[in-house]
């Protein structure tokens, strides 16, 4: 059974800095952010108060799912240089405690989200089983975990336009394969950069299981749907999810700004584009959330 010195946490800031590792603080901020933009794509008007709800509801689903997450992989994180310093790696952190967080976060989410509508509670609950109890074991097993994994990352966008509307039609259909296609390219770059120490872990994240050219040419053909999928709106058939000339052509150059590393490592399989990609991936993300939300306000 794992133990753990109940008084190893010499301060209130030391274990608050031990849960932000538990529950991956940033990733979690992240995830929020794609859910207010798909909020404020939608909302007519927009409600600080629903907003709140859907911020702190979408927060703690994250928070929870990742907290599960180490739970269930502590003995394996134990084995990886990046993951070795985790609380319940460490034993300062016992399970139990990480399960009522893990569980307490969850009721939280969940009764935060339904304040918004049942469909967004369901969402919310449907990411974290998914992750929990498909995506996470899967990772050891195959890299088809990736694909799986994909679901529950590619619903934080929509879930925010589900919450403002209690829809899910052509409009957050399409936000979630914009950011269902960007994971492939985010995620392999990632384990591009960290393979060896997956697998000592026996993580399966790469494709054909090395970083072969296999594996780069899937990243740029993945890299390239994303960018597709994300300008589709232009063309005015996803319902009232909508982009200007301007704002496609913008979210267009910024697919290609992601595109330069993903090229340049199918042709030198080098680890520095690798890292580049999984850099612009994340800038690619933020900007064209945040384009395609000054876009609505400055056309609607």
């Amino acid at each position: 059974m794992d133990t753990v010195d109940r008084f190893a946490f010499t301060s209130l800031g030391e274990f608050l800095a031990e849960l932000k590792v538990l529950i991956k603080i940033r990733l979690s901020i992240s995830v929020v952010f794609s859910a207010v933009a798909g909020y404020l794509l939608a909302a007519d008007p927009i409600d600080l108060k629903n907003l709140l709800f859907l911020g702190v509801g979408g927060m703690s689903l994250v928070s929870a799912s990742n907290a599960f997450n180490q739970v269930i992989e502590r003995r394996l994180d134990a084995l990886m240089k990046r993951t070795q310093t985790r609380p319940l790696v460490t034993k300062r952190m016992t399970v139990s405690f990480a399960l009522v967080v893990a569980f307490s976060l969850t009721l939280l989410g969940a009764a935060m989200l339904f304040i918004l509508n049942l469909k967004t509670a369901l969402f919310g609950l449907l990411s974290v089983l998914l992750y929990v109890a498909l995506y996470t074991p899967l990772k050891t097993k195959t890299p088809l975990s990736v694909f799986v994994g994909a679901f529950p990352g590619a619903i934080p966008f929509m879930l925010g336009w589900v919450g403002a509307t209690n829809q899910f039609g052509i409009e957050a259909g399409t936000l979630f394969m914009i950011q269902f296609f960007w994971q492939f390219p985010h995620f392999w770059a990632l384990g591009w950069i960290l393979h060896e120490d997956y697998t000592k872990g026996g993580f399966k994240m790469l494709p054909t299981g090395a970083r072969d050219k296999k594996t780069a040419f899937q990243i740029v053909v993945y890299t390239i749907w994303t960018i597709a999928t994300a300008v589709i709106p232009v063309f005015g058939f996803t319902g009232r999810l909508h982009l200007s000339l301007v704002a496609a052509g913008l979210i267009f150059l910024l697919g290609i700004y992601m595109l330069v590393p993903a090229l340049k490592l199918f042709q030198t399989l080098e680890e520095r584009h690798a890292k580049a990609l999984m850099l612009r991936s994340v800038i690619y993300l933020t900007l064209i959330q945040i384009t395609f939300v000054i876009d609505r306000f400055l056309t609607s």
